[in-house]
C-alpha cells in the first residue's frame, strides 16, 4: 500500500497558476494508477485527472486544456499543473490511487481576487 501527502495549494488570483505535488511513501508507487481529486464546499468529491501506470492520462472536461497531470516514479511524486485557474476551481485537492484508498488531508486551493 502507498501513502500519499499533498502540498502546493494556496490562494491565487483568477487566471493564475499553481502546481500541486503529491509525495508517495514506499517503493510501489510506480505500480499504481494515481489521480487528483477535489472537493468543493457542499459538493461531492470528483476525479479531476488520472494517470495510469503506463503514463496515459485522463482529464475531466471541466479542466481539460488547463490542468496537466504528471508523475516522476524515480521521485515517487505526482504533480498537477493548474493554469488559467477559475474561481470554480476552488476546492480541497487530494491525491490518491485509482480506485481510491484512504484519504489524506488534502491541500486547499482558493481562486479569488
Amino acid at each position: 500500500q502507498v501513502q500519499l501527502v499533498e502540498s502546493g495549494g494556496g490562494l491565487v488570483q483568477p487566471g493564475g497558476s499553481l502546481r500541486l505535488s503529491c509525495a508517495a511513501s514506499g517503493s510501489l508507487f510506480s505500480f499504481y494508477a494515481v489521480g487528483w481529486y477535489r472537493q468543493a464546499p457542499g459538493q461531492q468529491r470528483e476525479l479531476v485527472a488520472l494517470i495510469s501506470r503506463a503514463d496515459s492520462t485522463n482529464i475531466a472536461d471541466s479542466v481539460k486544456g488547463r490542468f496537466t497531470i504528471s508523475r516522476d516514479n524515480a521521485k515517487n511524486t505526482l504533480y498537477l499543473q493548474m493554469n488559467s485557474l477559475k474561481p470554480e476551481d476552488t476546492a480541497v485537492y487530494y491525491c490518491n490511487t485509482h480506485p481510491p484508498s484512504a484519504w489524506g488531508q488534502g491541500t486547499q486551493v482558493t481562486v479569488s481576487s
